[in-house]
C-alpha cells in the first residue's frame, strides 16, 4: 500500500476525528450476536449517540473506588468503540481484507503507537512484521495471555505467532485517565521470534475461549521465522473489546514532540 510511495517521519494510519478514518480499514462483527457485537462511533465522554438496536454498549469500568461512573476520565471527541464477546469475530484491519492487491502496508517505521481505552474486558491486536530476507510473522499483543509463547501452525503458508502479554494500568494506580498510548518499538521484536523458536516454547497456552485464529503448536520448527534485520509492517488488526482514538507509525523517539492533535485531552 505504501511500499512504493515517499513515508515521512510521522504517518497516520487511523484518527477518528478524521472526516473518513475508517477509509484504510476493513472490519467485521459478529453477526449472530447483533445486540453485542458491532463497531461504533461515538463521543468517549458521554457514550453518545448509543449505537442502532439491537446493539446495546457494554458497562463501563470504574477506574479506582471514588469513581464509578467514571466521570472526568473519558474524552470528549470522536472514538471508536469496538464491542464483542468473540474477539476473533470483531476487528477492524489495514489494509482491508477486501483489497487483496494490497497485501502489505510496507511502513519501514520503527515505532508504532495505538491511543486506545481500556474497557475492563479481554482486548487484543496483531501487527504482521518482515524482515529484510522476506521471513514474516505476527506479533500478537493481548490482555489476557501471561507470558511470552511461539506458536506455529501446521497449516502450509501460515505464519509464526509471537503471543506477548499486555496490561494497562491497575485501578490501584489511580490513572489520570481510562486512555493509554501503546508504543512499540518494531525491530526490537524480531529477535523474539528466533529466542523462543530456540527456547521451543511452542505453546501457546490459550483455552478456547480466547481463540483467536489459535495455531496449532509444533515440538519442531519447520516453519522459518523473522530474524536478523527488521524491513516493515505489513498489516495491523485491532479486535474487540476496546476503544480506539488514533493508530500512526513514525521514526521518532517516543519522547520525541508530536502534532496537537495527538495528544490526550480529557473532559
Amino acid at each position: 500500500m505504501f511500499t512504493n510511495t515517499v513515508q515521512p517521519n510521522i504517518v497516520s494510519l487511523f484518527s477518528s476525528t478524521s472526516s473518513e478514518p475508517l477509509s484504510l480499514f476493513s472490519q467485521q462483527t459478529d453477526e449472530s450476536l447483533a445486540a453485542d457485537s458491532f463497531i461504533h462511533f461515538l463521543n468517549d465522554a458521554s457514550s453518545l449517540p448509543p449505537p442502532s438496536p439491537p446493539a446495546v454498549l457494554c458497562s463501563m469500568p470504574a477506574l479506582d473506588d471514588r469513581d464509578e461512573s467514571n466521570i472526568g476520565y473519558g474524552l470528549h471527541q470522536t472514538v471508536l468503540h469496538i464491542q464483542s464477546p468473540t474477539l476473533r469475530m470483531a476487528f477492524i484491519r489495514s489494509p482491508p481484507i477486501t483489497d487483496p492487491g494490497d497485501r502489505d502496508l510496507g511502513l519501514k517505521h520503527k515505532w508504532l503507537h495505538l491511543q486506545v481505552r481500556n474497557m475492563g474486558r479481554e482486548w487484543s491486536f496483531d501487527i504482521g512484521i518482515v524482515d529484510k530476507s522476506g521471513r514474516r510473522g505476527v506479533v500478537r499483543c493481548s490482555t489476557f495471555q501471561k507470558e511470552p509463547k511461539l506458536a506455529i501452525s501446521p497449516v502450509p503458508n501460515a505464519q509464526p505467532v509471537l503471543h506477548l502479554p499486555l496490561s494497562f494500568p491497575q485501578p490501584s494506580s489511580r490513572p489520570l485517565t481510562a486512555w493509554s498510548t501503546i508504543t512499540l518499538n518494531l525491530p526490537s521484536l524480531i529477535p523474539h521470534f528466533s529466542t523462543l523458536a530456540g527456547m521451543h516454547q511452542l505453546n501457546d497456552g490459550e483455552g478456547g475461549r480466547h481463540d483467536i485464529n489459535r495455531p496449532v503448536t509444533l515440538s519442531a520448527i519447520n516453519t522459518p521465522v523473522p530474524g536478523g534485520t527488521y524491513s516493515h509492517l505489513s498489516y495491523i488488526k485491532i479486535y474487540a473489546t476496546c476503544r480506539l482514538r488514533r493508530i500512526w507509525l513514525s521514526d521518532l523517539l517516543p519522547d520525541s514532540q508530536v502534532p496537537w492533535e495527538f495528544e490526550l485531552y480529557g473532559t
